[in-house]
């Protein structure tokens, strides 16, 4: 049998096993040790051992569990609600103003968590009740808070680009600064589309009432500062990194525990508030490492057998495709990939074939690492099966369908499109800042 061919095979093999509902660490990894114990041997089982060791001394993986736990603290012990609050009452007077101020919200979720479900899950719990209840429409705001929190798995510190950071190898801190500005970017897209789509239909989102914005200044001054602690948080850990003063490890530890300090100060870490966010913390970083884990034994059987090789020589000589034409291919099978799989799997699944082809292509594995995550965000909302579609409706009031959902998010899917075009045409968007910093 061609090795071309046992790839096919270990490729079908473990698609298929995902489809019947298995998990994805088991998947990937059960393929890849079976593959490496009849191809190899005895001589196999050593790929399981080095596979391990090696993510044991991957250094960076340590702000995984930190990103996570600070995360989780800032949203159990409510610290996060303080943000809508403080956007509530100072962008309330603007048509679409609480739309607005519903992306800003996720955008700091997103640098405090790096995860899309737990901006989904404060969008979707905080947010949208306040949004129906004065009178935004619900195709409107359901669209919002699904767009606002796809950009968790970009604006740093994601999770996403840390896993990709270790299967691509590639330095997270690069990653991280190269996803800053098309995140911003992007978040910059989302308000000008609410603020033009309110301007030319006033009905889809009002202004709040005077009644409900007019309060004393020194209350609004406090709510602002309240608001700001978050950000606050997020200016500690980050800005010492930025400066080359501390490593990104040591800046994920100074987050997490400003973050913890700061809910013991104001009071919210009872008991319930640690537990639930220890066990959050502890669940999350031990799937990634075993996803992880699967993936560095399944990527080494497919080096071995030099299927990336195959695959270049198809697409370059056989079909005498360009390397552009090949990457917009890739992006389009994550599009595809993404209506039934989710982010982490899609990665594990085809970073082993994507990330060696991308390098031979001549293409920066950084830059093809945000375009990776802006495809992977679009693919999450795009029907019928985008992952954020059926968290949505698993979080929406009744009233809300999965029809009203599916037409919610058309109009952000184009605009997501559109800036991974313009990603994909300026690539200093990505690489400017990453590139900036690392030269000091």
């Amino acid at each position: 049998m061609s090795h071309e061919l046992i790839a096919i095979l270990m490729f079908s093999t473990m698609m298929l096993m995902l489809f019947t509902g298995q998990r994805v660490f088991g998947a990937i990894g059960f393929v890849g040790v079976v593959a490496a114990l009849l191809l190899w041997g005895d001589g196999g089982s050593t790929i399981g051992f080095s596979a391990a060791m090696k993510l044991m001394k991957w250094y960076p993986l340590l702000t995984l569990p930190m990103f996570i736990f600070m995360g989780y603290v800032l949203s159990e012990s409510k610290i996060a609600d303080d943000l809508y609050k403080m956007f509530h009452v100072w962008m309330g007077p603007l048509r679409g103003g609480l739309a607005v101020g519903t992306i800003l919200l996720m955008v700091l979720i997103s640098a405090m968590n790096g995860l899309s479900v737990a901006g989904m899950a404060i969008g979707a719990t905080i947010a949208l009740p306040e949004l129906l209840k004065r009178g935004y429409d619900k195709r409107m705001v359901t669209g919002v808070i699904q767009a606002g929190s796809s950009l968790g798995i970009l604006v740093p510190p994601s999770v996403v680009l840390v896993l990709y950071a270790m299967i691509a190898r590639q330095p997270v801190g690069q990653l991280w600064l190269a996803g800053v500005f098309p995140g911003l970017m992007m978040a910059a897209m989302f308000i000008v589309y609410i603020l033009v789509r309110s301007w030319i239909n006033p009905a889809l989102a009002p202004a709040l009432p005077p009644d409900e914005r007019n309060m004393p200044r020194a209350e609004k001054l406090r709510l602002l500062t309240a608001g700001l602690l978050p950000i606050g948080i997020f200016a500690v850990m980050m800005v010492p990194f930025v400066n080359g003063w501390t490593s990104l490890v040591e800046s994920s530890a100074i987050g997490a525990i400003a973050a913890f300090l700061a809910a013991v100060l104001k009071g919210r870490m009872t008991k319930q508030v640690f537990e639930n966010t220890v066990r959050n913390t502890l669940g999350i970083s031990a799937m990634f490492m075993w996803i992880i884990l699967a993936a560095l034994g399944f990527g080494a059987v497919f080096d071995g057998l030099g299927a990336v090789k195959a695959i270049e020589n198809l697409f370059t000589d056989q079909l005498g495709l360009n390397p552009w034409m090949i990457l917009i291919l890739m992006q389009l099978s994550f599009i595809v990939m993404g209506t039934f799989l989710d982010d982490t799997a899609m990665l594990v699944i085809v970073a082993p074939l994507y990330v060696p082809l991308v390098s031979a292509l001549g293409f920066d594995l950084i830059w093809y690492g945000v375009l990776y995550t802006i495809t992977t965000q679009i693919a999450y909302m795009t029907p019928p099966f985008g992952y954020n579609l059926f968290l949505m409706r698993a979080m929406a009031p009744p009233e809300i369908t999965l029809r009203d959902i599916y037409a919610s998010i058309l109009p952000f899917v184009l605009v997501m499109i559109a800036a991974l075009a313009i990603v994909m045409v300026f690539p200093q968007i990505a690489l400017w800042l990453p590139e900036t910093i690392y030269a000091k």
